[in-house]
Order: structure tokens, then sequence, then C-alpha cells
């Protein structure tokens, strides 16, 4: 789960992770009066940051008024029109696409004088099972660029899982950054605390980009960008509460109260799976084929009529789908079972209609498949049977040719 920057600055705070003061708005006038409070607390510039799910604000541009998604301004007149260039627009960055996102909410924050910007992130290592902080002088900049460009310039300690990141774990850090001084101390104090608040709160990604120095010692996250494991949001209902569902994606919102696993690609091949290898695998067998999966769906172990009608209906209102295929393994449920479940959701005459014309392909292994394979084909509907997952792939793959 995605959270704002205004969002991640409060749970920052929380765990005394130092960040400008700032204040959340949606509106111009809602601007005016923030910046109006930021001045009275000392504030002498501001700085106007939309507030959406993507990345390269400040280099975006807004269709309509061509603003940039950052805003840096002088005097409360340049806050209202910052406002008033970027509230109801939409913005267009490199991670968010050609059709870019509406900005509904800004950030009104206090600006401060940067003497040097650095990265400091931290998230799961997979591939070690452990959490991993990494460091970077390149900060302000895109950290994957600086990790295929000049890798040797980010700098990473692990940390076990269920264990604190040790006091020389965070020198050695704050070092890595060229610190020195009070500078180096209030690094140190500021990794730890980051370290601190991206365990407590169960995320996947905490990414701090710039974190900046200022000519007065200080040591403050400027920028903020936090990510949540979906799967333990059950522990953190205050976090759940802080989800903006107007930036997600409308079906895989959809999916979710159907307790179905959906993301959605940019193909044409609606995928229905049971299992997340077996669709990872699906999907790749489907681009090896020649195909363009146009989702990833894990509709579970248990997959019965009411989880196959529900997928159905998810896959079909993407207007981008040319065909389906259905891959399920029986290893906890049967192949004869989910066949009938298949059966019992094409007649559904609301999916019938949206099913014509896109060739429905199901390939059902494990137990009971011979059965399933035989019930499939004696339906009498318009689905196409096969046995190999590279059958189903070239069956898709000839179905959209």
């Amino acid at each position: 789960m995605n959270i704002h920057e205004y969002q991640a600055k409060e749970i920052l705070k929380q765990y005394n992770v130092p960040v400008p003061a700032g204040i959340a708005v949606f509106s111009v006038d809602e601007a005016v009066k923030a910046a109006e409070e930021l001045k009275e607390k000392g504030a002498g510039l501001f700085v106007v940051k939309a507030q959406i799910h993507a990345g390269g604000r400040g280099k975006g541009r807004t269709v309509k008024s061509g603003a940039k998604g950052v805003i840096l301004c002088k005097t409360v007149d340049e806050v209202k029109n910052a406002a008033e260039s970027l509230i109801g627009d939409t913005l267009v960055t490199i991670q968010t696409g050609e059709e870019g996102k509406k900005v509904e909410r800004l950030y009104v924050t206090d600006g401060v004088d940067i003497e040097k910007e650095y990265y400091v992130g931290v998230t799961l290592d997979r591939a070690k099972g452990k959490n991993v902080i990494m460091v970077s002088t390149e900060g302000g900049v895109e950290i994957e660029k600086v990790a295929e460009e000049t890798p040797e310039l980010i700098v990473k300690e692990w940390v076990e899982p269920g264990q604190a990141l040790f006091p020389n774990q965070a020198r050695r850090l704050a070092f890595a950054l060229g610190l020195s001084g009070d500078q180096f101390k209030k690094a140190v104090k500021f990794i730890t605390a980051l370290y601190t608040a991206f365990d407590k709160t169960d995320a996947s990604i905490f990414e701090i980009n710039p974190l900046v120095t200022t000519p007065d010692g200080d040591v403050i996250a400027l920028d903020a960008k936090i990510n949540f494991d979906d799967n333990a949001l059950y522990r953190h209902k205050d976090l759940e509460e802080l989800r903006d569902e107007s930036e997600e994606n409308p079906l895989e919102l959809e999916a979710g109260k159907y307790n179905l696993n959906y993301i959605k690609l940019d193909g044409n091949v609606g995928c229905m799976v049971n299992g997340a290898g077996l669709a990872m695998a699906t999907m790749d067998i489907i681009k090896l084929a020649g195909g363009e999966p146009a989702n990833f769906l894990d509709v579970g172990g248990g997959a019965n009529v009411e989880t196959v009608k529900n997928g159905f209906k998810i896959i079909l209102k993407d207007p981008n789908v040319k065909a389906i295929l259905i891959n399920i393994f029986g290893g906890i449920v049967r192949c004869d079972r989910v066949a009938n479940g298949v059966i019992e959701a094409v007649k559904d005459q609301e999916i019938a209609d949206k099913l014509s014309g896109v060739p429905l392909i199901v390939r059902l292994q494990g137990t009971n498949a011979e059965e399933a394979k035989e019930l499939i084909d004696n339906s009498g509907l318009d689905v196409i049977s096969a046995v190999l997952l590279k059958e189903a792939a070239e069956e898709v793959t000839k179905a959209i040719a």
C-alpha cells in the first residue's frame, strides 16, 4: 500500500525522524492559509508539492498550466498562484505515463536551505532474506540510475529479521556519507530512527530522496516515500486508514473486495490462475509464445463458481483483453470442480455477453484433470481445452493473431 508524502512525514515525525514543517491542503484557500501559518512560525520560503502516488514530480508538468509538480515560492501570493496551477490539473511524470494523475491535494512546506543532498533507503533484500539499508552521496537523482552506472556509490548494511540496526552499522553508513562532527552524530540518530520506523510499521520500503544537510548543521528528510506490506496491514489499522483509493487502479480495488489478487498489466491476454507462482509461470509462457499478459490474477486455492465468476468480471472490464487463459492446478481443489465452476460462470448471461468474441482457453491439470477436460469438451460452450501449458499458451497466441 502506497501513501502520500505528507502522510509519510507524519509517520516519520512519530519516530523522531526530522522533517520540514508542512501542511496538507485540498484547495487554493487552504494553501494560502497554510503558507500564512508557516510564515508566522518563521518560514521565509515555501515549497508547494503535488501529492500523487508517483515519483519524478519535480520534473513533471501539468497538462493545462504546464506547471512543475514541485514549486518553490518566495511569498504567500506565489503559493496561491502555485496552488491554482496545480489543483485540479493532471500531472504527468516519468512514473505516471502519458495519462498522468489528477492533482487533488497539495503539501505546503517550509523551504529548507540545502547544503548537500544524499539518499537513504530501507527495503527487503529477498536474495539474502534480510532487510537492507542503503545510503549514497548521490541524492536528489534517480537511485536506479546510480545503481546501474555507479553502483560503488551505494553503501549497504544488512539487518537480520527481528533485530535492530546495530550502532556500528549506523555509524558506518554515516561515515559513508562523508559526514563529520555534529552532522555525523545527527545522521547516526536519523538512520537509526528511520530503520526503527521501517521495522515497526511492517513497511516494504522507506525511501528518503533527498536526505539533506543544512548550513546550520541539521540533517532532514526533504522528501519521503513509504510503501507498506499489504499482508501486514491487519496489524496496523491506523495505517490502513491512510489508503487513498482515488490513487489506485479501480479494478485492483474491486478485486480486493472479492479477495482476488489482481494486478493490471499492459497486454491483451487475460489470465486466471490459482497460485502466485503458477500465475508468474503462466505469464512467462504467454510471453514466450508471443503474447502479452493483460493481468496477474490469482484466485487462490479454492477456485469455485463464485471466484471464477468474479475473476471473469474483473478481467472482462479491461477493454484491452482479446483472449482469456484459465490455468488451474488441481492440488487443494479438484479440477472437475473448477471445470464446473468455469461452465457455470460462462453460462451467466452478464459474463456470456462480455465474453462474446473473446476466445477462452482452459487448461486444468492435477486431481481429476481428465474428468475436467471431458466436462469442458462436452459442455457445448465455445471453450478451448488444453492439456499442456505450452499448448494453452500457443492456443491463446493463435486466437489473438
